[in-house]
């Protein structure tokens, strides 16, 4: 299964940073923009696997697990550029 998240990236002082936008404490920095790439995506898998095995620890017994699928609202920038 895919999901698609929105990284951000700023260069200071010769190093890139970089956040996943929609999952708080996702950041990570990298002397490339290749290596903040990949670093990113190795911090947004470690965090989703151990928020997942973190949450089961915390709710023990029988639970109910689906999945949910959202509509993204568009942010500000879109909403003030789309074409209707």
């Amino acid at each position: 299964m895919y999901q698609n998240y929105t990284a951000i990236y700023k260069k200071n002082r010769g190093w890139y940073l970089g956040w996943i936008e929609e999952v708080p404490g996702v950041n990570t920095q990298g002397k490339t923009l290749k290596e903040v790439r990949e670093n990113l995506n190795e911090a947004l898998s470690l965090i989703l696997e151990v928020n997942k095995e973190l949450l089961r620890k915390a709710i023990p017994g029988k639970t109910i697990r689906e999945t949910v699928t959202i509509q993204r609202r568009p942010n500000e920038t879109e909403r003030a550029y789309s074409i209707s």
